[in-house]
């Protein structure tokens, strides 16, 4: 049985892809590493967590022998775990150095001591920077990352590359756009602003809502990564965006029209540090190598979620008291 590493599991993106390869793969084991830091949820899983080819393991990737004991059981290494809230990064950079860049190197070093098939590492286009009004991310561009996040994420792509140059450990590595779609912690943009609006408050824009995001359905993301890990050209980095360039404001008019609300619901707030302008990714790489292309149409993926949100309140309740549970907050 081909067995599976894939660390950060309970998040985001990464319980969306343990769901996709139990289904996808029903002869695969998962094994999901999870440090349920404020963003882990095992109630993302909880449909797959009787599955007998599932196991979850509550650990970190900055504990070697921990780390060293799972890779030992995995044919391959899919990383998804990091910090990634780039408020966070600004207020707080040292966690994301230790996770993002000693965690990285931790499994990178185990992967080439214990030799597995392949080592995925699951990065994101904050690395290349900001661009202008025209012209697109290729996986060539230059790294510039211009936040304590983006710049960890750097960090540990160049390790990444260091490990194959050096050592030829087989390593892909995949840089995504935003991703969207459900079970996204709502710390991010568009389930931020539905759980503000469900509470009756208005939504924070940054600036003047024109910076530019390139948006991926979650599903088509996990498609691609699935994609490259089996069929990806070791040593290679393959972008992977949506091809849907909307700016912040449309994404919350959006929102707005969807739950029946209007512009009396905004609140323009202080732009933060470190802001860059606009992200957008081309997908002509991995189109023509692998013949990935995007499945769900933006317009059909916004509705999906802004749906999903809707009918799962109470997954967002859960995650907002246990929130404020953690932070002590009794007034």
């Amino acid at each position: 049985m081909t067995t599976l590493l894939v660390t950060g599991g309970a998040g985001f993106i990464g319980s969306c892809f343990v769901r996709h390869v139990l289904k996808k793969h029903p002869d695969y084991k998962v094994i999901n590493l999870d440090a349920l830091t404020y963003c882990g949820n095992l109630d993302n899983l909880r449909d797959v967590e009787n599955n007998p080819n599932y196991m979850f393991v509550h650990g970190n990737i900055c504990d070697k022998n921990l780390v060293r004991q799972l890779i030992a059981e995995s044919d391959f290494v899919i990383n998804f775990a990091a910090e990634s809230h780039v408020d966070n990064s600004i207020s707080n950079p040292e966690i994301f150095i230790e996770t993002n860049v000693q965690g990285t190197l931790n499994l990178l070093q185990v992967s080439k001591e214990l030799g597995v098939e392949r080592y995925l590492q699951v990065s994101t286009d904050e690395v290349y920077g900001t661009l202008g009004k025209d012209g697109y991310f290729y996986e060539t561009t230059p790294l510039a990352p211009n936040s304590p996040y983006s710049a960890s994420k750097a960090a540990a792509d160049m390790l990444v590359r260091a490990y194959y140059e050096t050592y030829k450990l087989p390593v892909l590595n995949t840089r995504c756009s935003n991703n969207y779609g459900p079970y996204q912690y709502p710390e991010k943009l568009i389930p931020f602003f539905i759980s503000k609006l469900l509470r009756g408050e208005k939504v924070p824009v940054y600036g003047d809502g024109l910076n530019v995001r390139d948006w991926l359905y979650v599903y088509d993301h996990c498609e691609a990564i699935d994609l490259v890990l089996h069929k990806g050209k070791v040593g290679e980095v393959y972008n992977i965006g949506g091809h849907n360039e909307k700016t912040n404001i449309e994404i919350t008019h959006l929102i707005l029209d969807t739950m029946g609300k209007d512009d009396t619901c905004i609140e323009f707030v202080k732009d933060r540090l470190g802001h860059d302008r606009r992200y957008a990714i081309s997908n002509d790489k991995i189109t023509k190598e692998l013949g990935w292309k995007p499945s769900i149409t933006f317009e059909e993926g916004i509705k999906l979620t802004i749906n999903w949100y809707l009918n799962n309140q109470d997954w967002i309740k859960t995650i907002e008291e246990k929130k404020y549970e953690s932070s002590g907050n009794r007034s």
